[in-house]
């Protein structure tokens, strides 16, 4: 070494994503990481109890830098990432959704948020449909409506002209791609195990932002994602767990009148809008799901924090 030269070495990022009867889907995330350009990297697969041949198809694949973490049991999205979480050694966590395509610089482009400002501890990347890839599926998130539960991806199903170019703080991550700082974990936590597929990044971002970090959104960065490889379209689980996580999320999140507002807002009309949609034609599967989501809350008891989410930016 000369005289003088300078070590430097780059932050080490751990990528985590989960596997649920979906190898050959998984195996496709792992091939599109070959591109990747940062060096300092490692990739963690956790098989949640799928009981698939996504081992096998790992060695044969000669991935590099790939651990398999493997559950018994399927701990769903929230548990599994925190399972991931605890094999992991990185300066950052890579949350990816494995129905996900990145590009090469992708993980350059979502450090840079970081570097630019410490108050940054969760940075998306700009995502568009896979089957569709000029239609966007987040370029940042709208803020929650506290008196209906709604909240939705900035640009969703719009065709990307550049309009969503600038970057900047937001208020929700997206589940499906997210870079999160250490001490983001250290301060906030990790995933709440009791949503176990879907909301939980909605109930993380709040967290988030209460404990003063920003949640970015990195126009430069893009992937591609394959919506709903996991768990369908539409189907019980999803209708359960969709049903179940709004109610469970609103309890958690918000309190005093907006929070009575929500509840007669939801019981008066976007409950049963969902009771007749699943009547007309008859599907009682759903029906069931729809009635077990609201008795599970009924016996789960919510403590609301106290603060409100702070906005983007922090103020």
């Amino acid at each position: 070494m000369a005289k003088g030269e300078r070590i430097t070495t780059k932050p080490v990022i751990s990528l985590i994503t989960i596997n649920y009867k979906q190898a050959a889907v998984t195996c496709d995330l792992l091939e599109s990481t070959r591109a990747l350009t940062y060096p300092a990297i490692e990739v963690i697969v956790v098989d949640n109890g799928s009981k698939d041949d996504i081992a096998e198809r790992i060695q044969q694949g000669n991935y590099p830098n790939v651990v398999l973490v493997k559950s018994l049991e399927n701990l769903g999205f929230s548990g599994g990432n925190n399972l991931g979480i605890q094999h992991a050694r990185g300066d950052y966590y890579f949350f990816l959704n494995n129905d996900t395509i990145v590009t090469p610089d992708l993980l350059e482009q979502l450090l840079i948020p970081f570097e630019e400002d410490p108050g940054v501890g969760v940075v998306c990347p700009k995502i568009r449909f896979h089957d569709e890839p000029a239609i966007i599926q987040y370029a940042g998130y709208h803020p929650l409506n506290q008196y209906t539960g709604r909240t939705w991806p900035v640009g969703l199903m719009e065709l990307d002209r550049g309009q969503y170019d600038q970057s900047g703080p937001t208020w929700f991550a997206h589940g499906a791609a997210m870079l999160v700082s250490r001490s983001v974990l250290e301060r906030a936590g990790s995933f709440d195990n009791s949503f176990f597929l879907y909301y939980e990044e909605l109930d993380w971002s709040s967290r988030i932002r209460r404990a003063g970090f920003q949640i970015y959104y990195q126009a430069k960065a893009l992937i591609y994602h394959r919506e709903s490889m996991s768990v369908g379209k539409a189907n019980q689980l999803k209708v359960y767990y969709h049903t179940r996580n709004r109610l469970w999320f609103m309890r958690r999140n918000v309190s005093g009148l907006p929070l009575r507002i929500f509840y007669l807002y939801y019981f008066l009309l976007a409950l049963p809008k969902a009771l007749i949609q699943y009547a007309f034609p008859w599907q009682p599967t759903y029906l069931k799901a729809v009635k077990d989501a609201i008795v599970w809350n009924i016996h789960h008891r919510a403590t609301p924090l106290l603060s409100p989410p702070l906005s983007p930016t922090g103020f």
